[in-house]
């Protein structure tokens, strides 16, 4: 644990540098997006470890985080300046909303195949390996839903900024790119699991598998959108 906090503290020192060599937020590409995330989701992990003591959460996170990591260094690492018609007091704010609601829905989604795993161990009755380190289903069934409480703000927040970002910056708030649309879809999607588990009873299980659902479903968008696509925001020039 205490190495991922080490590790922490040095990308922390990494990203700032790159925000003061490149004069923006350093997450307006597809690498610098990547290493941001992975840098956004540890300390939403790091925030959570301090308030509940999961522990084990960690060793779900600190693979994903890694993992971005390695695709970033695949990726071009050059520092490109952003379009002067994108420069927007609103652009950092908007990026890091947005990160910080992807990074509560990953770690919802880390929490999703935890309950999963659990569960199977209770059904088959079996008490050995994880089932030590896991929390109970209940525990990991009310931390998936603070997180899940925590991101739904933070991504309505991170499309209204976007809106006035898009109108302080291109004269319009909405233009129906593809970015714009999947994150009105995954608002939607992560509105119905929540309106669900409040008035329908989608808790544990459904909540869970919902949970790694809606994950993939913003996962699979970003990618696509991102390297099939080419992005969409244009960000850079």
């Amino acid at each position: 644990m205490y190495v991922m906090l080490g590790g922490f503290g040095v990308h922390t020192l990494a990203i700032a540098t790159r925000w003061i060599v490149s004069g923006r937020t350093p997450a307006t590409n597809m690498h610098e997006s990547l290493i941001f995330f992975a840098w956004v989701t540890v300390g939403f992990f790091v925030f959570i470890l301090y308030k509940y003591r999961v522990p084990v959460l960690g060793a779900f996170v600190t693979p994903f985080a890694l993992f971005l990591m390695i695709a970033a260094s695949f990726l071009p690492s050059d520092i490109v300046p952003l379009s002067p018609v994108l420069e927007s007091y609103w652009l950092p704010f908007h990026i890091f909303i947005a990160f910080l609601g992807n990074a509560c829905f990953a770690l919802a989604f880390f929490l999703g195949v935890m309950y999963l795993i659990q569960d199977r161990y209770l059904k088959k009755r079996k008490v050995q390996g994880l089932y030590y380190l896991l929390p109970s289903l209940e525990l990991i069934d009310e931390l998936s839903y603070r997180c899940l409480s925590y991101g739904f703000p933070l991504l309505t927040l991170g499309i209204i900024t976007g809106a006035i970002w898009s109108q302080h910056s291109l004269g319009t708030y909405w233009m129906w790119k593809h970015r714009q649309i999947w994150s009105l879809i995954t608002w939607f999607l992560y509105a119905a699991l929540l309106h669900g588990r409040l008035t329908s009873g989608w808790r544990r299980k459904k909540a869970a598998m919902l949970s790694i659902a809606a994950f993939l479903t913003l996962i699979g968008t970003f990618l696509i959108i991102n390297i099939v696509l080419g992005g969409a925001h244009g960000y850079t020039s």
